[in-house]
Formats: structure tokens, sequence, C-alpha cells
């Protein structure tokens, strides 16, 4: 059989690749962005009763009503914004699920949709197997700044979406509320259709708080929020988040949400939705993890690394400028197999993979492998 791939410069990811490596090298790994600690036995004791009451035929389409209404009380806690958990809440096969499903029940042939790299990898593709064409603009240099001049100069009557990411992955910084602001000005009076990304909206430190889109009336209206129980409880194999968005929005995603998932885990749901129940379940995260960012940056101060500290998520990106000039794919290979630490390189997520020197570590580990890691690292 013949067929022209949908996906044809698609291949095996980053992740995989180091993952692997790091396998086969028997070397630390902090490049995939998953914790190496339990998930809290509360949470876990809660799915074991929902499954022991018998939770287990399908959820409703959108989620359990449970889940849901945990989720507009925490939107309105944290955002000040109400979503109709009837209409404007589905529950979802973790992130990434929501974001291609968003992306495919609106993205036509030709439409354009604007990232912002480095971006995670399942952005692209969706894009492209709607048959849509991505328009990147590259975040500045090392500071990872947007250039919001840019950004309205990309703008064409062809711009169908865009997507942000904050706090971002994988540089571990932040969108500011003057950002979110200018931002807003700029989608302003057109029918482009925001997707945030906020997977990480837990994970911000030093007493910064998260600047959702749903804070900001004008963003909030044509916006798209995705979000992950996986990454905010430490339980990514479970696959577990949600979307939010005005009605208009969702109604056209559950149209096709219907038939690519149509409901997803039922006893999850139901332990997650008791889980929500205290706040403090998500409240001390920022706490958690930055003491988590602290030890590791601390315990890597005499390296040769340089670095600006994570602003949010569980990555801190370490600049390797004063130690080699080799290409950041290759020194991450050679540091798997000759230093045993594994690691990501963020040229593979940038506009014509630019780069700047720069590898992403996840610090979402025990503090034991954090010192060995540390200790690896000071000796490079």
């Amino acid at each position: 059989m013949q067929h022209t791939s949908k996906l044809p410069n698609v291949g095996t990811t980053i992740f995989t690749v180091m993952s692997q490596l790091a396998a086969k090298e028997n070397a630390i790994n902090l490049s995939q962005g998953f914790p190496n600690f339990p998930s809290d036995p509360v949470l876990i004791n809660l799915v074991q009763q929902a499954l022991r009451e018998n939770y287990n035929q399908y959820a409703p389409m959108p989620g359990a009503p449970i889940l849901r209404e945990a989720i507009a009380e925490k939107m309105k806690y944290l955002y000040r914004r109400t979503y109709n958990l009837e209409t404007e809440i589905v529950v979802t096969a973790g992130a990434t699920q929501a974001i291609f499903t968003i992306i495919s029940a609106f993205v036509r042939p030709k439409d354009e949709v604007i990232i912002f790299t480095p971006a995670y990898d399942c952005y692209a593709p969706a894009v492209e197997a709607n048959g849509g064409t991505v328009v990147p603009i590259q975040l500045k240099g090392t500071t990872f700044a947007v250039d919001w001049n840019e950004v309205r100069s990309k703008i064409s009557s062809k711009t169908k979406m865009v997507l942000i990411n904050t706090p971002h992955n994988p540089s571990g910084t932040v969108l500011s509320k003057k950002d979110m602001e200018e931002f807003s000005s700029i989608l302003e009076n057109t029918n482009i259709i925001l997707l945030s990304d906020e997977v990480y909206e837990h994970i911000i430190f030093d007493d910064a708080q998260h600047q959702s889109a749903a804070l900001f009336p004008k963003l909030a209206e044509r916006a798209f929020i995705t979000a992950s129980f996986g990454k905010t409880f430490h339980n990514t194999g479970w696959k577990m988040g949600y979307c939010v968005a005005p009605k208009e929005l969702m109604d056209e995603f559950k149209k096709v949400h219907q038939f690519n998932v149509f409901s997803v885990n039922h006893p999850m749901q139901i332990g997650i939705g008791n889980y929500l129940q205290d706040p403090q379940n998500y409240l001390q995260l920022p706490a958690f993890f930055q003491e988590k960012r602290d030890f590791f940056l601390n315990a890597i101060k005499d390296s040769r690394f340089t670095w600006k500290p994570s602003e949010g998520t569980y990555f801190q990106v370490l600049s390797y400028e004063n130690i080699t000039d080799e290409l950041d794919t290759e020194f991450a290979k050679r540091l798997t197999r000759e230093h045993k630490i594994a690691s990501i390189p963020l040229s593979v997520f940038n506009t014509n993979k630019e780069d700047h020197k720069l590898l992403r570590f996840c610090f979402a580990k025990t503090e034991k492998t954090l010192a060995e890691a540390a200790k690896i690292l000071n000796n490079i």
C-alpha cells in the first residue's frame, strides 16, 4: 500500500530519544518531565474507594459532575471567573488530548495558527494534521521574552488561533500581567481563538501569581484553557486533564470530543473530584516545588553551568556556554553517555533549530536523585 503521510516531518520525539538513551546508559534521567516520587496516598485511597464503589462504567461525556463542580469552584476561587459546569467544562485524557481536540474542532486547511517557540512538541503536529499552517514566533534569546510588535505583524486574515503556554515549557518562564494585557489588546475585536496551555498553573515560584487567561475578560471570552491533573498531582501516567471555555466554543469542542474519546477514566475522576474539595492540595504546590528548585540550584552553585532561576514549571534551564561550543543536541547525548545524566536540548523546539547552548533539567525528583545529579554536574 502507498500513502502520503499527513505528518512527513515527524519522527521520534526528543523525549523518547533521551529517555531511551538514559535507560541504555543507566543514567539519571532528568530529561522527560515526570516525578520519581509517589502521589499523595490520600488521593490514591480516594481512587481506590471509587473503584470499590463501582464507578467503573462510562462517565458522563463531559466528565463526572463532582469533578466538573470542583473545577468550576477552583477557577472561581483562583481566577474570579465563573464557568458553567454543564456547558463550559470538559474532563479530558490529559491536556494533550484537549489541545488536539481543540485544534481539530476549529482549524481547517490553510488556517494559520501562531505558536511561540520553543514550543512543546505536540502543538505543531496537531495543526499540521488538520491541514493548518503553523506561524512560529521565536521567543527572544535566553530571556524568552515576547516581541509583541512581531505578534502584531504576524496576525493576518488567515489567523485562526494563537497558542500560548504559561508557565512555559521548556524555558520555565512566565507571562506577566503586562504581557497578558498587551496580548488582550492585540486580540480584541478579532475572531481569533486563544488556546492557553496552563498545565503548570500551580507550579509557580517566588510568590508570583499565575496570570491565567481567565483573569482577563477580553481573553477569557475567546479562550480555551487547558490544564493537567497529571502534572499537578504527580501522576502523569493517569493522563487526566480538562479544559474550560465559553459555551459557544465548548459546543464545537464537544462535537469532536464525543467521537475521539467520549469520556475518560471514571474512578480517577471521582477520586480527584473528592481530593479537590481541600484547596490546600493544590495551594501548597508552589512551595513544594520551589523547595526542590532551590535545593537543586544550591547544589550546583559551584558548577560551570549558569542559569536564571526557573519562574514556573518543574524545569530548570542551564546554560553550558562556559563549558563547550558543542551543539546542544550533541552535548546532551554526550552528557548521557559519558557522565550518566540525561537532559533535553532546547534547540529542537526552536524555529530553525536556534541553538543558545541551553539544556532543560527536570527537578521533580527526590532530593536523593537531585543530589546525585548535582554531584555529576559539579564535576563537568
